[in-house]
């Protein structure tokens, strides 16, 4: 047992060390903090969504911003896509493919910024959702993994995390949305 938890420690300490070790991520993450930024201090909002895990990810990072991450600070506006009974109305009525791109064309404004999480980049109902939000004018971020895949072309931003295993993406997914939140919120606290 041991063996096995410290190759899981090793192999998740690799995927870290190839993210901090290439620069161009590093400047994408960055690019990403200032967008946000300049989004929250313009009024507008940022929305998150992905499956399974990935929303739980949405979601954690989601009541950082209009809870509390490190300091206190007025609530910002950031939404997980994540209401049980929009996706199964909408999955029932208009198919699982929908779920998102109906909450964003409901809720995005030109301005606003949609965060993609998806381990794979394949997901229909993401692909939809970015779609759906360069229609209404809304800025798209992707936080992948593997090749990026259909997702890839459609993001204005991006991060493609290293990891063979969704586990080993979603992990570095949700450092770096924690480190997105430590890096933007002192600029927020000063505007």
């Amino acid at each position: 047992m041991t063996e096995r938890l410290l190759a899981s420690l090793d192999e998740a300490a690799e995927a870290l060390r190839s993210f901090r070790q290439d620069q161009e991520r590093l400047e994408a993450l960055t690019g990403i903090a200032e967008l946000l930024v300049e989004t929250l201090r313009a009024g507008r909002k940022v929305i998150v969504c992905g499956n399974g895990g990935s929303m739980a990810d949405a979601m954690h990072f989601a009541e950082e911003w209009t809870g509390r991450f490190r300091a206190d600070r007025r609530p910002l506006a950031v939404i997980a896509l994540s209401d049980p009974a929009h996706i199964t109305c909408v999955a029932n009525d208009y198919g699982f493919e929908e779920v998102f791109a109906r909450m964003v064309q409901a809720l995005g404004r030109p301005g606003d910024v949609l965060i993609l999480l998806s381990t794979s980049g394949r997901s229909a109902n993401l692909v939809r959702a970015a779609l759906a939000a360069r229609a209404a004018e809304l800025k798209v971020i992707g936080f992948l993994g593997r090749d990026g895949g259909d997702l890839l072309p459609i993001c204005d931003r991006l991060v493609v995390m290293p990891g063979k295993t969704p586990d080993r993406i979603q992990e570095l997914h949700m450092l770096a949305l924690h480190c997105l939140i430590e890096i933007a919120e002192p600029c927020l606290a000063e505007s």
